[in-house]
């Protein structure tokens, strides 16, 4: 891996949080996920299952985990099978891990080889009285595709048909949603990654280039630094493309006297960071585009502040609302009197504001977690307000990731360019 080793406690403390959580006699099954194919022998690069690797550290295919506290043996407690490898392989694929690395990655005493899983499955189920089976449950995902986890479920209920059955995803998402001080410290570096390329390209950036390039520039920086790539695909919008929520051709140039919206997170040992800046293309914001700039940014600020344990993210965007809206105001985005007789269930904000303020932030940039569930300490939330008016060919997205903690918030990008004037003042250099 790319990335620096992680401490092998992590990964035991995340297998002892989840072990609490499973009833007496229940077996819990985790898949890696598969290697997705292209075209004729082509395929993509391997993204590790995230509920995997965040109880066990292991960032290869074809690795299964098996936690079943309840088992009469100890050694089958906790149970990792990984890909064996050959002299073969070796020459083809490179390096797999051997059991003593699994070992020392995950922690976990009991390293069997995947082959072997068929075999052993049936006499631990047999013990058990619950199977746990893992599925992506997050609201926002498109399951056109059957996983390994997928498959699992289909051949367990089919091979175990009296048994019960549980849901690992309710399980996972409560885990997930609060970060160990380990965690922390490695979203804490993909911010930084994503700070030195945003420093690079305020250097870059100047009329006529083309976004590809800008985005070739990050790149260039974020790899350079361990990162294993973008924690999503780098949105690079010029001019109008900036009121494009998920634009993502990054094939226009850059003109003069237009903004630049750009949306990029390194990814640092699967972990996601996610920082939105907008920038002005010949480095210095127009009146206009500075007012809304700062429109947007004083949001950003008041809205950072209501980050605090106990609140949620339904009555948070509520007030962010209220923030924008008298903010539009002032630019003349919004008549007032109109806003005083608008539908409060189709609030007029929405025309130049329609996407949340927050969202969890983790393994996934979108990361699993209850909308419902009132904010803790541990839990880390982007903030992200923006203005677009499509009519002016102008978008203004501003984002920081922040930790919630038992006082404020803590910024995880404190250390990013913000304020209008010192992105000039960089950007003049």
């Amino acid at each position: 891996m790319k990335y620096l080793p992680i401490n092998a406690a992590l990964f035991t403390l995340n297998r002892k949080n989840l072990a609490a959580q499973l009833p007496p006699k229940a077996i819990a099954v985790f898949n890696s996920n598969d290697i997705m194919p292209t075209n004729a022998d082509g395929s993509m690069g391997f993204r590790q299952n995230n509920d995997l690797f965040y109880l066990s550290g292991i960032d290869q295919e074809e690795s299964i985990l098996v936690i079943f506290p309840s088992a009469k043996d100890p050694k089958f407690r906790e149970v990792l099978f990984i890909k064996e490898t050959s002299e073969l392989m070796a020459v083809w694929e490179g390096h797999k891990f051997t059991k003593k690395e699994a070992q020392e990655i995950s922690g976990i005493a009991t390293i069997i080889w995947t082959k072997d899983f068929d075999n052993i499955l049936p006499s631990l189920v047999f013990e058990a009285t619950t199977i746990y089976l893992n599925t992506n449950e997050h609201v926002r995902s498109g399951n056109e595709v059957a996983t390994r986890d997928a498959r699992f479920i289909k051949a367990c209920q089919q091979k175990y048909p009296l048994h019960q059955y549980g849901r690992l995803a309710p399980i996972m998402q409560q885990l997930r949603a609060i970060k160990s001080e380990w965690e922390i410290g490695l979203m804490q570096e993909a911010c930084n990654i994503t700070e030195k390329a945003f420093r690079r390209i305020l250097g870059f950036v100047k009329p006529n280039v083309w976004e590809f390039e800008i985005e070739a520039e990050l790149m260039h920086e974020i790899l350079r630094n361990r990162s294993t790539g973008p924690a999503y695909h780098p949105i690079i919008a010029s001019g109008a493309n900036a009121c494009i929520l998920h634009y993502v051709e990054n094939n226009q140039q850059c003109k003069d006297g237009d903004l630049i919206l750009l949306d990029l997170g390194a990814e640092y040992a699967n972990y996601a960071s996610d920082m939105s800046r907008t920038i002005p293309v010949n480095g210095k914001f127009s009146p206009r585009q500075k007012a809304v700039y700062n429109a947007v940014l004083r949001v950003m600020k008041q809205a950072v502040n209501m980050l605090v344990v106990g609140n949620t993210l339904e009555k948070y965007h509520q007030e962010v609302g209220k923030l924008m809206q008298e903010e539009m105001i002032q630019l003349n985005l919004l008549d007032r009197k109109e806003v005083e007789n608008q539908d409060e269930k189709n609030p007029l904000y929405k025309k130049y504001f329609m996407h949340g303020t927050s969202h969890f932030l983790g393994l996934d940039t979108h990361d699993v977690g209850d909308r419902q569930r009132a904010f803790e300490a541990g839990m880390v939330f982007t903030c992200e307000p923006g203005i677009y008016i499509k009519e002016e060919g102008l978008g203004i997205r501003i984002e920081n990731n922040y930790l919630i903690t038992n006082s404020q918030a803590i910024d995880l990008m404190k250390n990013i360019p913000i304020e209008a004037e010192e992105i000039e003042a960089l950007m003049k250099k």
